[in-house]
């Protein structure tokens, strides 16, 4: 298996590091993870790089964990999960409702963004004359083949995150028509949607989004640079 998507890692660190950190007994915590993780503590301090007796010393409770340590714990859990293909990273996320399949990344932004902002941003060119909108508070970014074939209506709630108002983003496409047919019968529609990396759009895949009032816009740039530059405006 592949390598869970950044937004995927980010949230399962969090989780642990936020169990660590506010648990009356931090070590507890620790043994836990290391436990779930399927390690034994030779195993962990050979990771960490670290000796048996400083981890012991942790886990009873004998020191606490400060930022460092907690940021070398997690990457050693994830170091030795990688060799096993991910499957307890992505078993513990899909257990928390953040991995859903598909989902290349997916955040909400630190302020709402504007139409004209986010046009400018993508590098895109409108493909409706819809300028008004539900305000922009996120960004969800689907490999259209994967999520189109996978998601449930539950999962497809499940990857617009926090809130739908917000743009999805959808690569990976031929010329947009099924993507877009899939949101005019969804319940949920999204507030804005990009279409990545196809020169030649369906007409009716805009027609659909006239219909829905909802705002299309093409972008070519790599995909690579639009996640790097929404997650500039996001919450990290």
């Amino acid at each position: 298996m592949v390598k869970p998507p950044d937004y995927v890692l980010e949230h399962v660190s969090k989780r642990i590091a936020g169990e660590i950190i506010l648990s009356d007994n931090p070590g507890s915590a620790i043994r836990k993870w290391r436990e779930i993780y399927g390690l034994n503590q030779y195993e962990l301090c050979r990771l960490m790089n670290v000796n048996p007796s400083v981890l012991s010393d942790y886990e009873r409770g004998r020191r606490l964990p400060g930022r460092r340590f907690i940021k070398r714990f997690i990457e050693a859990l994830f170091k030795h999960d990688s060799r096993n293909e991910w499957s307890v990273t992505i078993e513990v996320a899909k257990l928390l409702n953040i991995y859903v399949e598909g989902v290349i990344d997916l955040g909400e932004f630190k302020n709402p963004v504007q139409l004209g902002e986010l046009v400018s941003i993508v590098e895109g060119i409108p493909l409706t004359t819809i300028t008004h909108h539900r305000p922009i508070k996120g960004y969800t970014i689907l490999d259209s083949v994967k999520s189109v074939q996978a998601l449930t209506a539950n999962e497809y709630v499940k990857a617009l995150g926090s809130t739908s108002d917000r743009v999805v983003v959808f690569t990976n496409i031929t010329r947009g028509r099924s993507v877009l047919v899939a949101v005019r019968v969804s319940p949920v529609k999204p507030s804005c949607i990009i279409l990545h990396g196809v020169r030649k759009i369906d007409p009716l895949a805009i027609r659909i989004a006239i219909l829905e009032e909802i705002p299309l816009i093409q972008s070519l740039i790599s995909i690579d640079e639009m996640i790097g530059r929404v997650r500039r405006l996001a919450l990290i």
